[in-house]
């Protein structure tokens, strides 16, 4: 019998936890153990070899065989390990169905069980049958001990991550949460958990009401405070507020969010106000290293090269006794660039350089001098950017077209598609039959209307490698837009979708096309799903034309909208509102 035993606890100890393998969420329980000698003293022969078989049939290849065997033995049993063992068989061999038939049958056996009603819930939200997670999600919150009933709440968002229909989501968690909503004890985190929810589901507005209502729950609650960080837009001044609320009334907040809140001023050009918020990052957490390097990067920019020096070596000091990383590497190579640049305004030219040869990574000081150009064309001073990016140390052949790629890109961000159109054909003269720089020059030529150059250049990639899809379906989606070789643009883009079946934007010129040949229930399901699959700002502004033309307008509408909302500034949309007339 002892040998039997260590047999099967062998076996057990064998197999490894593979949900995150599986694609469906972990969902944190404890991780199956070994059954000891008590629990297997419990089974029968009959019982005890069941389980044996079971394990046998998994290692085997016939997970099927060993998930019914082994769910049997817990049904008989009564032993938690048993079910989390079948549960995590089913899940291995991505059968969710039998995962959740697994869970549902621990949960009735176990109803007090934390972990069973975990799985559960998790399983539910994976298989998308949201509407069948509220009752899970009371006993979630029940279950956890008072003192970690906050944190329960606080990780609602993170739980309901993969949730395709957002809107929903939400719903049936504020249906679960609502004596947690009103509860003086619970109602800033399940407010905070809603905010997050809403905002995942594209709904600011009501983001930041649930914003609202947690900080009147708790004035010194980190969490509202970082939700309405991310709400902070010019169109809802009132997220400002609330950040400033929090502030203001915790004299030793979190330097994250003081840091948080001065990016977001720094994205407005509000350079004053951020640069105050950093001074006091840097006098109440003065080892906070990045709160050095931005206030730093803003002296630099106002040229108080005093200052800015003092703050980057700061930095640099702090940020050498930090384990190496990814993001310690960026800041570093930024803040010698800095310094090199400090250097060099003083015509300390032999220090810029050793502050230069610090950085290792060339593309490091290429993103870092590409930031400062963008910044520098964003208050009118476009040749000094450009001059930046010409002026980086070519160390190997690769540093020349990466220097070139940053200046397109530039050109490219503030709309210059003129000059950046003759940069890309000089790039292409430089590194010929480069399918990436060709595709980006005919992309350049089609914003400046010129569209036989743009055909001929796309044609040409598609000769030089014929799987890059992204040429196929660029002429194809121009054919479809200009309403023209209609036949020929829908071939181009079922092209594409050979190489890039599940592309939503493929999916969304194919759906274009389709509307442009008349087959309007045909796009409008086509549009459906591709949004469905990815939210963004131009295709809704296709699928919402399509549903206008049908006569289905409030749902045009509702789409255009969460259009606005993931991006008022996208041009398709935008000339899609103006064309119909469209005034929300």
């Amino acid at each position: 019998m002892k040998k039997l035993i260590g047999v099967l606890g062998s076996l057990w100890l064998g197999l490894p936890l593979v949900l995150a393998q599986t694609g469906l969420p972990d969902p944190g329980a404890t991780s199956a153990q070994t059954p000891d000698e008590k629990t297997i003293s419990r089974l029968d022969g009959e019982l005890f070899y069941e389980l044996l078989l079971g394990e046998i049939s998994v290692q085997e290849g016939e997970p099927g065989a060993g998930f019914s065997l082994i769910l049997d033995a817990a049904r008989k049993t009564g032993d938690p390990q048993l079910y989390q063992r079948a549960t995590e068989i089913a899940l291995q061999s991505r059968s969710g169905d039998a995962a959740l038939q697994a869970a549902q049958a621990w949960k009735q056996a176990l109803p007090a069980s934390r972990d069973a009603n975990r799985y559960l819930l998790q399983i539910l939200i994976a298989l998308n049958r949201i509407s069948d997670t509220a009752e899970p999600l009371k006993t979630e919150i029940e279950l956890a001990p008072v003192a970690e009933r906050s944190l329960a709440l606080a990780a609602i968002h993170r739980a309901y991550a993969r949730a395709s229909d957002k809107k929903l989501a939400v719903t049936v968690v504020e249906q679960a949460l609502a004596g947690y909503l009103s509860s003086p004890d619970t109602a800033t985190a399940a407010w905070t958990a809603v905010a997050r929810l809403r905002l995942a589901a594209g709904d600011s507005a009501g983001a930041l009401e649930a914003v609202r209502r947690a900080q009147a729950g708790d004035a010194h609650a980190e969490g509202p405070a970082l939700v309405a960080l991310e709400l902070m837009h010019p169109k809802l001044p009132e997220a400002e507020s609330l950040v400033k609320k929090y502030i203001e009334g915790n004299a030793k907040a979190q330097p994250e969010i003081r840091m948080g809140y001065a990016r977001s001023l720094l994205d407005a050009q509000r350079y004053a106000e951020a640069g105050a918020q950093l001074q006091v990052v840097t006098r109440e957490k003065p080892d906070y290293p990045e709160g050095w390097l931005v206030l730093g990067s803003l002296q630099l920019q106002d040229n108080q090269l005093a200052p800015a020096q003092t703050s980057l070596e700061r930095y640099v000091g702090l940020a050498e006794q930090q384990p190496a990383q990814a993001e310690r590497s960026r800041g570093l190579a930024q803040a010698y660039l800095s310094l090199s640049q400090i250097a060099e305004k003083r015509k300390d030219f032999a220090a810029a350089e050793r502050w230069l040869g610090k950085i290792e990574n060339a593309q490091d000081l290429v993103q870092a001098q590409t930031r400062r150009a963008s910044i520098l064309a964003s208050q009118g001073k476009l040749a000094e950017g450009r001059k930046l990016i010409r002026q980086l140390p070519e160390r190997n052949p690769g540093d020349a077209r990466m220097k070139l790629v940053a200046e397109i890109n530039l050109l490219r961000e503030l709309k210059l598609y003129r000059p950046a159109y003759d940069l890309l054909a000089d790039a292409n003269r430089r590194y010929p039959n480069e399918s990436e720089l060709l595709y980006d020059q005919a992309m350049m030529a089609e914003k400046i209307g010129s569209l036989p150059e743009m055909e001929r250049l796309l044609r040409q990639v598609m000769q030089l490698k014929p799987d890059y899809h992204h040429a196929y379906n660029a002429l194809g989606y121009s054919l479809a837009d200009r309403g023209v070789r209609l036949p020929e643009a829908r071939q181009l883009i079922q092209k594409a979708l050979e190489f890039a079946p599940t592309d939503p934007f493929i999916r969304d010129s194919l759906g274009w096309v389709e509307f442009r040949m008349g087959n309007k229930a045909e796009a409008a399901k086509i549009f459906e799903a591709a949004y469905k699959a990815k939210p963004d700002a131009e295709i809704a502004a296709h699928f919402g034309e399509v549903l206008w033309s049908l006569g289905q307008r409030d749902k045009a509408l509702a789409i255009w909208k969460e259009g606005q909302l993931l991006n008022p500034d996208n041009e398709t949309l935008q000339e899609t509102l103006k064309r119909l007339r469209v005034k929300f």
